[in-house]
């Protein structure tokens, strides 16, 4: 089983967020940890309308987010939120899913109107499943991503140094062992 899973909340591909977690992610692998994806577009769209918990692609995948030590979720922000399918898979997950875990939360939005997203949209809802070792989310403007397409991502070097900065702290809860050392709500 995967250290870490990352899971893509983006309806559409290529998009934004979808490349700062694949950035995130190997930068992750290169610190020796494993991982895995999970694109909650590619999940069935019945699953996620129905909510059918038994369906085994979406217990394939809860399955990975239960046994994973660490978390980076990653959404584009609309309307001040996180996206919907990401709600709809979030809300498919089992109880606690996230406890005991390190989450790493990673937002792309327009404008700094949705700075706060993280804080009081998504963190919320990672708290009531259980997490309680989130760190700071990094939120990143459409305009500080230079370029993208599905296997790269070029960042504004300021906006890199931040997000290099939390997935050290990421990596180094991971490696230690302790996530309790790591800033919590």
């Amino acid at each position: 089983m995967p250290n870490v899973v990352a899971i893509a909340g983006s309806p559409s591909h290529p998009s934004r967020s979808f490349a700062v977690l694949e950035y995130a992610r190997r930068a992750v692998e290169k610190e020796g940890l494993s991982t895995a994806s999970i694109n909650v577009r590619d999940l069935p769209p019945e699953v996620l309308i129905y909510g059918q918990f038994a369906n085994p692609d979406l217990k394939a995948v809860n399955d990975l987010v239960v046994e994973a030590k660490g978390i980076i979720i990653a959404t584009p922000v609309y309307k001040a939120a996180y996206t919907g399918v990401l709600k709809a898979y979030l809300d498919l997950l089992p109880q606690k899913s996230f406890a005991g875990k390190v989450i790493l939360p990673i937002a792309t939005g327009g404008t700094l109107g949705h700075l706060l997203a993280i804080n009081y949209a998504l963190k919320p809802v990672l708290s009531e499943l259980g997490a309680s070792h989130i760190l700071a989310g990094v939120y990143v403007l459409d305009t500080q991503i230079q370029s993208y397409d599905e296997t790269s991502v070029q960042l504004e070097e300021e906006t890199e140094q931040r997000l290099r900065s939390q997935l050290q702290e990421f990596v180094g809860a991971l490696h230690s062992g302790k996530p309790e050392l790591v800033g919590s709500l």
